[in-house]
């Protein structure tokens, strides 16, 4: 009966995605929906992209295994970029009318600074997305109870998220997100109530993890233990920022107040419906302390998924591997579609000026294609846990991406030279304390890049310039494209 919910599950989503897939007509429409989502639509897509693989299984058991202090990264340091995204996107670059962050760095810089960050951002989204598709793997895995291989499953989530994703781009994406957000809430609160029965409440379980020293947030010791934990929060809160998945969603809204509120409510949301898989998880270990003690140190990623699969009725199981797969499809779409535009926009698009529309929406449609295979084969050989694929995937654009959008919005002495420095500085510091040091730096690799990144762009840009326009015409060139946003750059 489980099985056949989920296929029928999955049928109706993709017949949903493929209905709203009718009204693409142009890229615009498949990239950023058309920019005509409504509050309610932009709230539920921005909670949906980030409550995903690693909110439901990977947040929990890492907070099972180290309580507030491990899962400083998300959720804390996602809302909170979230928050901060929605400012800065809805007040600096929503005016400019563009599909892609890329785009930005193009106006704003160079074609050489819009390959290279657009480069580092379609890097990025490898670990990320590969999380999603892991996690479709392991739950067709437990629900057909290893008929189904986790490699298998991972194969067959891939295919299915394509195919609605291919056809209606963003537009599908956000209707999809706004129905699924609701089935994703309701179904973790249902299950949620249930295991608060098991537990005599929600109060026992809060003490026992305070007893436990689960709730303890700021670490103990020295010096460098808070330099890591600052860098551990920092790498999530900033380097998820130049993000084109939070930018897609953000843009896509009716107006640029839209965007604000839609982002602020749907990172609120976001912050506080996590901790649902947190309770859920760790009453496990109060249900069932051996068995559930002994997952939480063999692939605590399990514990929430077992507990549903032995402790819960037919229905519940129902209803939490809908949620679950709700969460994961609409989070995996988003963030497969998001790299795939960047880099059909601004890297393969260079390449093809004379290309109409029509032909364009095809060039998007084939790079989603093939982005899905390099991330399946990514997920089907790494062996990252899907909280580690997700944390490690922002440390490139911490280093190499974050700089030269923030420097290029809020100074206006920004350079071309300034923002070459800032990327390669970055990038390269970061990768050379990675591979030489790695976890014996006492300060996180990717931090040191941000360092070196901000030092290349203030330095490169105050030395004489040699490379490019002066940041002055450049800065005028923003202003005047935001005055006139359908002038062809």
């Amino acid at each position: 009966m489980l099985i056949w919910f989920v296929v029928l599950y999955l049928l109706v989503s993709i017949s949903i995605g493929l209905i709203a897939a009718t009204r693409v007509k142009n890229t615009k429409d498949f990239a950023i929906a058309g920019r005509h989502l409504p509050l309610p639509v932009v709230m539920a897509t921005v909670f949906a992209t980030w409550f995903g693989a690693e909110a439901v299984f990977g947040v929990s058991a890492t907070f099972v295994k180290d309580g507030l202090n491990g899962v400083v990264a998300d959720p804390f340091g996602s809302s909170m970029c979230l928050v901060i995204a929605g400012f800065f996107f809805a007040t600096q670059l929503y005016k400019l009318n563009i599909i892609t962050l890329g785009d930005f760095y193009r106006m704003r810089y160079n074609r050489t600074v819009e390959v290279l960050t657009t480069i580092a951002i379609v890097v990025s989204y490898l670990g990320w997305v590969a999380a999603q598709i892991k996690a479709l793997g392991l739950i067709f895995n437990m629900i057909t109870q290893g008929a189904v291989s986790e490699e298998a499953g991972m194969v067959l989530g891939t295919a299915i998220v394509l195919t609605y994703t291919t056809f209606g781009g963003m537009l599908s994406v956000a209707i999809l997100d706004f129905v699924q957000m609701i089935v994703i809430i309701g179904g973790l609160l249902f299950i949620g109530y249930l295991v608060s029965g098991m537990t005599g409440g929600v109060a026992p379980v809060i003490a026992h993890a305070e007893a436990a020293g689960k709730l303890d947030f700021f670490p103990v010791g020295d010096i460098w233990v808070w330099i890591t934990f600052i860098g551990t929060w920092m790498t999530m809160m900033l380097g998820s920022i130049p993000q084109q998945d939070v930018f897609q969603r953000i843009t896509a809204a009716k107006s640029a107040r839209i965007a604000l509120w839609g982002s602020i409510l749907g990172a609120s949301v976001y912050f506080c419906f996590t901790f649902v898989p947190m309770f859920i998880a760790y009453s496990a270990t109060l249900i069932d302390p051996a068995v559930f003690g002994k997952l939480v140190e063999d692939d605590s990623q399990k514990v929430l998924p077992t507990l549903v699969m032995t402790h819960m009725p037919i229905v519940a199981q129902i209803i939490f591997f809908g949620a679950v797969i709700s969460a994961i499809m609409s989070c995996s779409s988003a963030t497969l579609l998001a790299p795939s535009v960047s880099f059909a926009e601004n890297i393969v698009r260079g390449y093809m000026p004379h290309l109409t529309d029509k032909g364009f929406l095809k060039v998007m449609r084939i790079c989603l294609v093939g982005f899905a295979a390099c991330v399946l084969m990514y997920a089907l050989n790494s062996e990252l846990s899907i909280f580690g694929m997700v944390e490690a995937a922002y440390k490139i654009t911490l280093a190499g991406a974050f700089v030269p959008l923030f420097f290029g919005a809020f100074w206006k002495r920004a350079s071309n030279q300034g923002a070459l420095a800032a990327i390669v500085g970055g990038i390269g510091s970061w990768v050379l304390v990675e591979v030489l040091v790695g976890e014996a730096s006492l300060v996180p690799p990717q931090m040191i890049g941000l360092l070196v990144s901000i030092i290349g762009m203030v330095a490169g840009s105050l030395l004489p310039q040699k490379v490019g326009i002066s940041p002055h015409q450049q800065a005028s060139y923003l202003h005047s494209h935001a005055a006139h946003p359908h002038t062809p750059h």
